[in-house]
């Protein structure tokens, strides 16, 4: 039996659409065949808090569905806070990227709180943003994915981005290029796609950080069909990379 990793899924009934439940199955797949033992933890609002978190997940949601979960959250925001402060990766996908920052602004004026993990606010807009998007990092490279998100998104100073995108209407605002944001082992970002499933870089970030908070060091103990069925899925998202690149927005 391998190490294990305790992975929560947040509030997956209610912020989990355009495929983000991907960014699970993709997390748990790749630990295992790296050795280890996932184990899955899908909160949803009023359940326990289990005991170890190593890695959190979270996805889109519609405008219902934020609203449904956010007196739970700000119940959990301590406790979020805390495991970001101390460094537990997380990954979260448009309206729970939109929640973990400051606030947002909807476009009739209305202020809906954060819980202030990533520095960042957002203003909603009538124009939507939406279409297949290529954006770049220097620490994954190019990262592929779908937006589709009407709220604008700006970085407050000292938050780093994701990535950066080419062309005006697209990322976090339309504005200055800027796309997802990025603060200790937090991610942020309105990629959807799901993300992980053609960003195994992202996905690999997300495991080593974890692995190497719960137990000092990233030791793989992989049998070779483990070995030979990563390189598959890996070459896999690389076709499937070149195929999405392509797409016109």
């Amino acid at each position: 039996m391998g190490k294990v990793i305790d992975v929560m899924s947040l509030y997956p009934k209610d912020m989990n659409i355009y495929g983000d439940s991907g960014n699970v199955l993709v997390v748990l797949r790749r630990l295992a065949l790296y050795g280890f033992e996932p184990r899955l933890h899908a909160y949803n609002q009023g359940d326990d808090w289990p005991e170890q978190v190593d890695l959190i997940l979270g996805g889109g949601g519609q405008d219902t569905g934020q609203a449904k979960i956010t007196d739970d959250l700000f119940r959990r925001a301590d406790r979020l806070r805390d495991l970001a402060a101390g460094g537990t990766p997380m990954l979260m996908i448009c309206g729970m990227f939109q929640l973990f920052g400051e606030y947002f602004e909807t476009v009739g004026g209305e202020r809906l709180d954060g819980i202030g993990v990533l520095g960042a606010y957002t203003v909603g807009q009538e124009h939507r943003m939406i279409g297949n998007l290529v954006e770049h990092s220097d620490d994954f490279g190019d990262i592929i994915g779908y937006e589709n998100h009407s709220g604008q998104t700006f970085l407050r100073e000292g938050t780093l981005p994701l990535g950066r995108v080419d062309h005006d209407g697209t990322g976090n605002n339309g504005e200055d290029h800027t796309e997802g944001a990025r603060v200790g082992n937090v991610i942020g970002t309105y990629m959807h796609g799901s993300l992980l499933p053609k960003n195994p870089k992202i996905a690999d970030h997300l495991i080593r950080t974890a692995v190497i908070n719960r137990y000092g060091e990233f030791e793989p103990d992989q049998t070779s069909e483990q070995m030979f069925e990563l390189a598959r899925l890996d070459a896999l998202a690389e076709e499937a990379r070149k195929v999405a690149a392509t797409r016109p927005r």
